[in-house]
């Protein structure tokens, strides 16, 4: 998940000069050109970086809350038949036995014996004979074994013809994650960060509370809608700030270790917090409430010092960037602090000038229209064959809180693997692999005994779709040109809301067979690794500034470059002399 900071840590500001150099003191040193020039001066991971990367735990807590608890909010146990009041004093056996049709060996869900039971009892004869049937009079019994804790989809009775809803819900609540990303990443770019981490947060803190107390479909969807407007927000803001104030050697690592370490042991937490508490009400409260912390965002966490350039409140920036310094034990010599003041003035300048573009120019010239396409298509799938396997975990044959928490270990070795091969594979064959691998597994897994099997092969795929998940808003920041990224980038965002809403149906086709997802996703993930293919690579390479840089990007490559090949030739080549 290594995504949304590439559009300001990797120098998204315009009208960066050439290289200069100049000379301070007898030493010939490089013109300042953005912040990234004032690190050897602050330091790249001393103490106050050190303190922000800890300060991620809380935020990394947040986000797998919000975006995960649902699932154990609304998820059904395998078996369920008809309730009937007159066979109450009954075992469950005897009851299921007198009341529930057989089809195939296996009781039905649904439907029951339409007799009248008063007459049954009295004549002492229980066994069934070829009674008519109905539908179910709308209250059920549940084997609890698999899930052993009351949902608000049990309590309600979100099965047979309202076994959609708990998808539906999932689905609005994807519905709040484009909202809420149009509306705090408005408040990010017009009040500052901290403002819009303050407001996803206490809005999730809010309406997940609020969900605890639901007691019907719509009055949950409405909830659930609130709280998707903190989802991605609630973290990423955050993630943004953190890693602008991290030196660029250590961003890679800052990046995905937060992700690989914080968020991956809260989303592992989650199953365990709602078996221990087996009340669905009761672990919503205890989900949802942590996020009241963010109330003290604005006294621990500084405002993004690139955003209040682009503001031009250079002095709170300054301040800023100086308590780095004192708490690093550093000290900024005053001609550099004067020199990057003027700089500063001039990037708030250039700043200005991105107002005349809009994401609408990425489409106006061929090469960089194919490129913008390909990446709304390609992370509209990676983001459906992540989320897919993630909500895809009851329907592989195993206990899903057993699976859920080793699926989700799986983004620890994948951050890993990603830090140490990224930058050697480079950006597309790394993306293209990782994607089809992943779909090719998802195949493999409809192939084998449904169980063991079939979840270890798919767990083997959401590794796989990790590793993609992780690259792609990178790979996406680097190749769009910086006149545009930051817009690029939330059109791209959004897209993959939008596609993510049908991933909850996706699962739910698991109820016809439990194939049908696992082929879905691989076909997706294949797709969506070769289309991966038509991109150009991005590793080693000056990201492009202008329009005209992002149509020209990529043009002196060929289809069958490989960065590490083409280092190795480099290397090895004749020396000149």
């Amino acid at each position: 998940m290594e995504s949304h900071e590439k559009d300001t840590m990797s120098g998204a500001v315009l009208g960066r000069p050439d290289d200069q150099e100049m000379q301070t003191n007898g030493t010939v040193r490089k013109q300042l050109r953005d912040l990234d020039d004032l690190f050897p001066y602050i330091g790249d991971f001393g103490w106050y970086q050190r303190m922000l990367f800890i300060l991620m735990i809380p935020y990394s807590f947040f986000f797998a809350f919000v975006y995960f608890s649902q699932i154990f909010m609304t998820v059904v146990p395998a078996e369920h038949w008809c309730y009937v009041p007159e066979l109450a004093n009954f075992s469950v056996e005897m009851r299921r036995h007198i009341a529930i049709p057989r089809t195939e060996g296996k009781y039905e869900k649904c439907i029951v014996y339409d007799v009248d039971w008063q007459t049954v009892l009295t004549s002492g004869d229980l066994e069934p004979k070829t009674w008519p049937t109905k539908k179910c009079d709308g209250k059920w019994e549940f084997n609890f074994t698999d899930v052993p804790y009351e949902t608000i989809a049990t309590q309600l009775g979100w099965v047979c013809e309202k076994d959609n809803y708990p998808a539906t819900a999932q689905a609005v609540f994807f519905c709040g994650a484009i909202v809420g990303g149009l509306i705090f990443g408005w408040i990010a770019d017009k009040y500052g960060r901290i403002p819009a981490i303050l407001g996803t947060n206490m809005t999730g803190f809010i309406a997940g509370v609020g969900t605890a107390f639901t007691n019907s479909f719509w009055s949950f969807c409405l909830c659930r809608f609130l709280v998707g407007l903190a989802y991605d927000n609630c973290f990423m803001v955050m993630y943004i700030v953190v890693v602008e104030y991290v030196g660029p050697k250590w961003r890679t690592f800052v990046a995905n270790m937060s992700i690989a370490v914080y968020f991956t042991f809260a989303a592992c937490l989650l199953p365990w917090i709602a078996l221990a508490v087996a009340d669905w009400r009761i672990y919503t409260l205890i989900t949802s409430t942590p996020l009241v912390l963010s109330i003290l965002t604005p006294w621990v966490v500084p405002e993004s010092a690139r955003w209040l350039i682009s503001q031009g409140r250079i002095d709170e920036a300054l301040k800023i960037i100086q308590k780095c310094e004192r708490v690093n034990n550093r000290k900024i010599p005053e001609e550099i602090l004067k020199e990057f003041r003027d700089t500063a003035t001039e990037l708030a300048k250039a700043e200005q000038d991105l107002k005349n573009y809009s994401f609408m120019d990425l489409f106006k010239s061929p090469r960089l229209r194919r490129h913008s396409l390909l990446l709304l298509v390609i992370w509209m799938s990676i983001a459906m064959v992540f989320d897919g396997h993630v909500r895809n975990v009851g329907s592989l044959g195993l206990d899903m809180f057993v699976t859920f928490t080793i699926a989700t270990a799986t983004e620890f070795p994948a951050d890993i693997l990603l830090i140490l091969t990224l930058d050697i594979i480079g950006r597309r064959w790394l993306a293209f692999g990782s994607m089809v691998l992943s779909g090719l597994f998802s195949f493999l897994a409809t192939t084998v005994p449904f169980g063991l099997p079939s979840a270890s092969l798919a767990i083997v795929g959401r590794f796989a779709v990790n590793i993609s998940f992780n690259i792609g808003m990178q790979y996406a920041a680097e190749i769009l040109p910086t006149v545009v990224r930051a817009q690029g980038l939330a059109l791209i965002h959004i897209t993959g809301y939008v596609a993510t809403i049908l991933v909850p149906y996706i699962v739910y086709l698991a109820t016809i067979a439990p194939e049908i997802p696992l082929l879905i996703l691989g076909a997706i993930g294949i797709v969506g690794g070769c289309l991966c293919l038509g991109l150009p690579e991005s590793m080693g390479k000056d990201m492009p500034q202008t329009i005209q840089d992002g149509e020209d990007y990529g043009r002196d490559q060929r289809f069958w470059d490989f960065p590490c090949l083409n280092r190795q030739n480099k290397n090895s080549g004749p020396s000149k002399k």
